[in-house]
């Protein structure tokens, strides 16, 4: 089995995996850090968002061996020093979840998406979050949370 070593959440991991193990189960299931859902399987729900060197990935479409040398920060790894990362904030804030499965990944892509596009606007929002699904709720709040967190992040 092949050895991977990578950086989770600033934490240098090494570890021995499957050639067939998912990025996802990687992060649940050897490494207990269960805020990475899985949804789906078929990477259609965005729920297992994670970041890869700083993009935006669907951790349940991605092997483990294809993480091998990169730095993963999940939503276990936002925020710092006990304080929320400002788009958990917003999301807090603007009531933008109910059973909060969707939360995690929508959070990760929405960081990803403010990151990338500073001055969103709802149509950028809605965009960007087409890979993302949440049961629950109409996306309003979310959409309201997304650019409060957006302006946040740019201080």
């Amino acid at each position: 089995m092949p050895v991977i070593s990578l950086s989770v959440n600033g934490i240098p991991v090494t570890a021995e995996v499957e050639p067939r193990l998912l990025l996802s189960s990687l992060l649940r299931d050897h490494l207990g850090l269960t805020g990475t859902h899985v949804g789906c399987d078929t990477s259609q729900c965005g729920a297992c968002v994670v970041h890869v060197d700083g993009k935006p990935v669907k951790s349940c479409a991605m092997l483990a061996a294809q993480a091998d040398g990169t730095q993963i920060t999940t939503i276990e790894g936002l925020a710092q020093k006990g304080k929320l990362h400002p788009m958990q904030e917003a999301f807090r804030d603007n009531h933008a979840l109910q059973c909060g499965f969707c939360t995690p990944g929508m959070v990760m892509m929405s960081v990803a998406l403010a990151t990338e596009q500073p001055d969103l606007d709802e149509a950028a929002v809605c965009k960007g979050l087409e890979g993302n699904l949440c049961r629950c709720t109409g996306y309003q709040n979310i959409i309201k949370a997304v650019m409060a967190g957006a302006k946040a992040m740019r201080g």
